[in-house]
Order: C-alpha cells, then structure tokens, then sequence
C-alpha cells in the first residue's frame, strides 16, 4: 500500500500522464492548472471590485487590473516553478524553512484568506439564484452548503474530470460576457486610455487594492504549487526543464482569459452605469437591475448565469487550496468533504448576520471587505514563495534569475508597500470619524496590527539569517530507511470482514493467500437493523437469523476445504462492532472489502474502512471489488 500522507493532494498526485505525448497530446497533457487557478481570478469577489470601479471611476482602473494580471502571471509562474522542482507546495516548503508556531500562525492567516474568499462565493452565488429564481438571499446562502455534494463527485472522478468541469465554468462565464460586450458596445479608444496608470487615493486606492487582492489570490500561489504536482513528469533536468515551459504556457493563457473577463466586467460597468451617471454601483444585484433597465431582459440574465457559474467553480477550488495549507503548514488531514463544510459554515455565518443585521444592501460592502482581506494575506504567501524560488541551494539550476528575483521583489513591496497605506488611512479615519472609539483601536486593533507587521518582517527575514534543515530536492516524503533484511510475517489469526455481496469470494481468496491453512480465520458480518443498534445480542428479528445462517455457511465451506474458520455476529455499528471482534479475538490481520461507492454513497457508506484502521493496532487489507 502507498504511502500518500506527505504528498500534497495525495489522492490525485502524479495522476495524470504526460510521458509517450509529443505535439498538441503534450501540451493538452499539461494543460488544466491553472485553469483551476484562474477560477479565482474571476470568482464574485472580482465581480463586485470590477462593478464599484467602473462605476465610479469609469475605464480609470483597467490599468490596475493589467498591473495586477501581470503581478499574477509572475508569481503564479513561481509557484508552479517551485511545485514541480521541488515536489513540494507552498505550505510544505514553509514548514520546512519556518518553525512551528510560525507555521502555525501562517496556516490562520491564509485560513482566513479562504474563508474570505469563501464568503464572495456565498454571497454570488446567492444573488445569483435571487435574481434567476428569486429566491430569498438568505435562503440561497443556506442552499451554497450543498456544494461539499457536488465536490466530493468531482472528486471521486479524478483530475482530469474536475479540470473539465472548471474549465465549462470558466467557458461560460466568458460566452456571457463577450455577449454582453456587443450589447453595451463600449468605446474603444477610451478603454485604451484606462491602460495609463494615474494615482491612487481615498476610496480609488481602497477598490484598486480590493481589485488586487481578488485577482492576486493568496491561497492560488498554494494552489497552484500543489496542482502541478498532478502531472506525472520524468525526473531528470530536461524533464523538469519540459515540465516549467508548458506549464509557463497553461498559466500564460488560462491567466490572460481570466484577465479578458475581469476587464470585460469593469468596462461594461464603465459603459453601462459611470457613463450613464450611476457612479455609485457597488452591489451586484443593482447592476443586475440597471443592466435590465438600459439594455432589456438578455444582458441581466447571461449576467446572472455567470454569476452562478463562477461562484460555484470557485467554491472547489477554495476547497483543494484548503486542503492543502491544513496538510502543508500543520499537517493535519481530515476528509475533503468536511474540511470543505467546515469552511463554508464559517463564511455562511458573517454572511447570514450581515443580512439579518444590514440588510441586502451591506452584502456589496461586504464582498469587497473579503477581497482587501486577501489583500492583506498577499505577502505571507508572496514572500516566502520568492525565498523558495530564488534558493540556488535546494532548487539548483531552476532558481530563477537575478532579474525575475528583482521583479519578484517589487511586486512584493508594491503589494506590501498598499496594503500598508491602506492600513494607515482606515486606522485614523475611523479615529476621526469615531473619536469615542479611539481608545478601543489604540487597545485592540494597534497591537493586531503590529503584530502581523511583526511576523511579516519575521517571515521576510528568516530565511536569509537562519539556514533550516536541507530537504532532498525532489524528495517530499525524506530519505528512506536503509534495508537490511525482510522477514516474511506469519498471521495466525486473520479476521474477514462479509457483506454477502459479490466481494466476498475476493475477500476469502485475499485472506488465505495471506495465512494458509495454518491460520485461523474468523468470518465477521455486522447486523445494522435498527433493533441490532438498540438490543444488540438480543436482537433475534428475520433479518439477524438469516445474516447467522449465511455466515455459517461460509463457515461451513471453509471447513470443507480444510481450512479452520469461525463465524462472529456483531450489533449496530460496523467499525465499532468489528473493531470490537477483532480485539476480543486476538485478531492480528483485517481482511476488509471495499464497497467500491462513489460520489454520495462514498460519504455514507465508505468511512467503515477508515473507522476501523483508527480503532485497531493491526494491519489491514483492504479488498476493491473486482470489475
């Protein structure tokens, strides 16, 4: 059995072959990252930033959104750079370089990032559904839950089947928008004055940095390390050397296209609301209205179609970034599925108060608050990626140059250099505007601030006065054990789980391989009636009798064949009762059969296996049925 614990996203690590492609096969093969990534790029929260700037400042911002495109062109090319050299993503590469209470406070960091981002995608989501179907926000908040359903079916179906339905998502997204373009025909000329850069303050700086803070996304740079990592690639320099320029092309074009959308949802704001003297369009519902208002029922409807498509591709992959800094920086696994509830029921909750307590209308405010948080989040994942990226000693001859270091290093300060300005104004503007407040910002806020100012500057220089532990490049799971001898392992008493279904007669084949006709072998079957669950032993119904005199006839078989075989009934539970069987027996080998479920069964049904490996101390089989 493999050991896929230190590997990140182990379950679709190196799932997709590249190797025997040559052409359009290759690039197709590697093709799917950061298509995965750009999801983030155009998810609600862009919407809501791109709809306030151009509302209020016109074609002024699409310069920002070039600038910041081209700050995550860079530093998304970093991140995939260092996954596939390294073999490690971003938050296994900083709990090697950063100790462990800092690892910590990194992962609750970026853990808010997500959960921030999560919040954009409930509220889009929901405005989404009000305006298709009109249902209640507060309703369509409730209802995004369900979305843990729909990932854990991409899932099951592996890499290749997720990137297909993402990149359906991205398709409709932008089909919505190049309508919507010929509908508001903007004007040309004045859409390329905007690429001018002008200056940034007051209420300009907060959405332009709100505008960075979705299209730079912290938690894609973890992403994005880890998504990489998909690919099966050969190991040696030309190989990696092959591997960095067709993923520089996937995230090249998947990147720009995300660009096109985001700025083709700033200018129709510019042209639908600033030039028709709506400067103050900060919610999306309103310019869902004003849309229908000045162009007819198509334009509002693509818009709200599209808007159900980003956020619901969005949500996924907040879920795998998740995954991946909770294993990176704490090494703490638990099912996708749950850590994907647990994020959502942490944004649902900010969102269900928000209109319990302000209404529809502070959902707007709302959604761009969650991107300046990203905002803020960007240089505890930017700088420690540029430390790994530019480390000569562990990446060898793909550390990237002294130009693209110096690059790096800039969009780092601009990015850090914002957010700090930013910082500044809020903080004395809500001192002048609520002077009777000031001694709880001196009290509580100050000292946050400093404290994460703090561990930004510990973060920028650790890496540089402190040499950490060397890692083996290309190595994510350490250096093997030596060898020296192997002795077969004789099991004297092999338990076998039975379900009379199909995979019994494999379950029975697989265990006497394993102990022979010297072994004991006790057959184990689990009654789950609701009376087995209450009386247990003294459960006696239908059901119970025949379950004992099936199980007695394997027992029977078995002994027919010269093997030496027991049948044990357990009551209610199956991991619980089986677990119990198995240490009251002696038992110090698990045959166990694999219901073979997906998509919801696998949630229901398939956590019996898992159960029991964590209540037992003996090896366990575990049996697939065979197809």
């Amino acid at each position: 059995m493999t050991d896929n614990h230190n590997q990140s996203l182990g379950d679709v690590h190196s799932s997709v072959t590249t190797e025997n492609k040559t052409g359009w096969r290759k690039i197709m093969a590697f093709l799917g990252p950061a298509y995965l990534v750009s999801v983030g790029y155009m998810d609600p929260g862009n919407w809501a930033t791109d709809i306030a700037g151009g509302s209020a400042f016109g074609y002024k911002l699409i310069w920002v959104l070039f600038a910041s495109n081209l700050i995550a062109l860079l530093l998304q090319s970093l991140s995939a750079r260092l996954g596939i050299v390294r073999g490690l993503d971003l938050a296994q590469a900083s709990k090697n370089a950063y100790p462990r209470f800092v690892n910590f406070w990194l992962y609750i960091l970026a853990q808010i990032a997500i959960i921030a981002c999560d919040l954009a995608e409930i509220i889009g989501m929901a405005i989404g559904l009000k305006l298709l179907f009109n249902l209640p926000l507060i309703w369509g908040v409730s209802l995004t839950i369900t979305d843990t359903i729909l990932m854990l079916y991409l899932m099951n179906k592996g890499m290749r089947k997720l990137e297909g339905f993402i990149i359906s998502m991205i398709f409709i997204v932008g089909l919505s928008f190049l309508i919507e373009m010929f509908i508001v025909n903007p004007s040309v000329v004045e859409i390329a004055k905007g690429f001018a850069p002008g200056n940034l303050s007051g209420e300009s700086l907060y959405i332009a940095i709100g505008i960075i803070g979705a299209t730079v996304m912290p938690h894609n740079l973890y992403l994005h390390s880890s998504l990489v990592q998909t690919r099966q690639i050969t190991r040696t320099d030309a190989g990696i050397k092959s591997a960095i320029k067709f993923n520089l092309f996937d995230t090249v074009i998947a990147l720009n296209l995300a660009f096109l959308v985001n700025a083709a949802i700033l200018i129709l704001a510019a042209t639908a609301f600033y030039k028709n003297g709506y400067f103050k369009v900060a919610e999306i519902q309103d310019a869902y209205k004003l849309l229908e208002h000045i162009f007819g029922r198509v334009a509002p409807v693509l818009f709200a179609i599209a808007l159900i498509a980003s956020g619901q591709s969005s949500t996924i992959t907040g879920t795998l970034a998740g995954q991946i800094i909770m294993e990176g920086h704490i090494n703490l696994r638990i099912e996708p599925w749950l850590r994907r509830l647990l994020t959502r029921v942490l944004a649902i909750v900010p969102a269900v108060f928000t209109i319990i307590y302000f209404g529809e209308a502070g959902l707007g405010s709302l959604i761009i608050l969650s991107q300046v948080v990203l905002s803020l989040q960007l240089g505890f994942a930017v700088i420690p990626l540029i430390h790994f990226t530019s480390d000569k000693k562990r990446m060898g001859k793909f550390a990237i140059s002294f130009k693209v270091k110096v690059l790096a290093w800039a969009c780092a300060l601009l990015i850090v250099a914002l957010n700090a300005k930013l910082v500044y104004e809020q903080l004395f503007d809500w001192i002048k505007e609520y002077p009777s407040s000031a001694i709880w910002i001196y009290s509580l806020v100050f000292p946050i601030v400093i404290g994460v100012a703090a561990l930004l500057v510990y973060v920028f220089f650790r890496p540089m006065l402190y040499k950490h532990k060397d890692q083996p490049v290309y190595v994510p799971h350490g250096i093997a054990s030596a060898i020296t001898e192997l002795d077969a392992i004789t099991y004297k008493h092999i338990a076998i789980t039975i379900d009379f279904s199909k995979n019994d007669n494999d379950c029975l084949r697989h265990a006497i391989m394993q102990g022979g006709k010297r072994a004991n072998y006790t057959l184990i079957h689990v009654v789950e009636t609701a009376g087995a669950r209450y009386y247990g032993k003294q459960v006696m119904d239908s059901e119970t009798q025949s379950d004992v005199d099936n199980l007695n006839q394997y027992v029977t078989a078995m002994e027919n064949l010269g093997y030496k075989a027991q049948a044990q009934i357990g009551y209610g539970n199956p991991a619980s009762a089986i677990a119990k069987i198995v240490n009251e027996e002696g038992v110090d080998f698990i045959v166990m059969g694999s219901h073979g479920h997906k998509a919801l069964k696998d949630l229901i049904f398939g956590t019996t296996v898992n159960s029991v490996r964590h209540m037992v101390n003996v090896p366990v089989l575990v049996v697939k049925p065979s197809r």
